[in-house]
């Protein structure tokens, strides 16, 4: 049997697996909602992972999808629809945005800072999202940062509402002198989460080498002029702060 042949009885061979298998568990693909798919092809070719840089708030960032369309459905029933199972694909793309932010980085000690959830968010979740995608990456976070006061629901707001919700909500939990991070998110709308999230790790002494997200949300103009002010037109995720945190394993640092 050649190799081609192989693949081609394989690849059948899966195919009626998993056809069979979704009568017994009937599934509809977390972007489209096509019945009995986890992802449909076309939704896996738009998880496909671009990386790029972008820039919100003064930071800059490195992004694998953009968050519209199937990869907005797909993350949005992964973090509040309890579609664990698009981890995979979703995860595959975080380690490109990962791989892509860490390119020119300087050698060393590095470790990674997610941003801690509420309380109610892990009780309506039951897991973490950002930590799930790292895990599967082969990655566990520090846990340096905690909440330091209670803050609003981030969905809904503008950029002004924003930055002042996250305004000094997160502090560390001791010195971080001369540890390094690299910031980790799920998606990235107008920056304020992580500009929080870096001010209090340089407050404890800490630096941020780096920041890679799954998703950005797009930039919209809100005016028919070209020289019209852009704004965030928000997303609707639920569930404020968007990790737990852990230890990692190498290449990054233990915390």
């Amino acid at each position: 049997m050649t190799q081609r042949l192989a693949a081609r009885v394989a690849g059948a061979a899966w195919h009626a697996t998993r056809d069979a298998l979704s009568v017994l568990m009937p599934v509809a693909c977390v972007g489209c909602g096509e019945v009995d798919r986890v992802v449909c092809e076309r939704c896996r070719l738009a998880l496909g992972a671009t990386p790029r840089r972008v820039e919100r708030e003064g930071l800059t960032a490195w992004t694998a999808l953009e968050y519209a369309g199937e990869v907005a459905s797909a993350i949005r029933a992964f973090k509040d629809g309890s579609r664990t199972d698009a981890a995979g694909p979703l995860a595959r793309a975080l380690g490109a945005a990962i791989e892509a932010a860490l390119r020119g980085v300087a050698h060393g000690s590095l470790e990674v800072c997610t941003v801690p959830s509420t309380t109610a968010a892990m009780r309506a979740r039951g897991y973490a999202p950002v930590e799930v995608l790292l895990g599967r990456c082969g990655i566990r976070s520090s846990r340096v940062l905690r909440l330091a006061r209670a803050r609003d629901d981030q969905a809904g707001l503008g950029a002004a509402a924003r930055r002042a919700n996250a305004d000094g909500a997160l502090e560390a939990r001791r010195s971080l002198a001369g540890r390094r991070f690299l910031l980790v998110d799920d998606v990235l709308t107008t920056g304020s989460t992580l500009v929080e999230t870096g001010r209090a790790v340089v407050a404890a002494g800490g630096s941020v080498a780096a920041i890679a997200v799954l998703a950005e949300t797009p930039l919209r103009r809100s005016g028919r002029a070209s020289s019209s002010r852009q704004t965030l037109r928000d997303n609707a995720n639920q569930g404020g702060y968007g990790g737990r945190t852990g230890v990692v394993d190498p290449p990054f640092r233990p915390g």
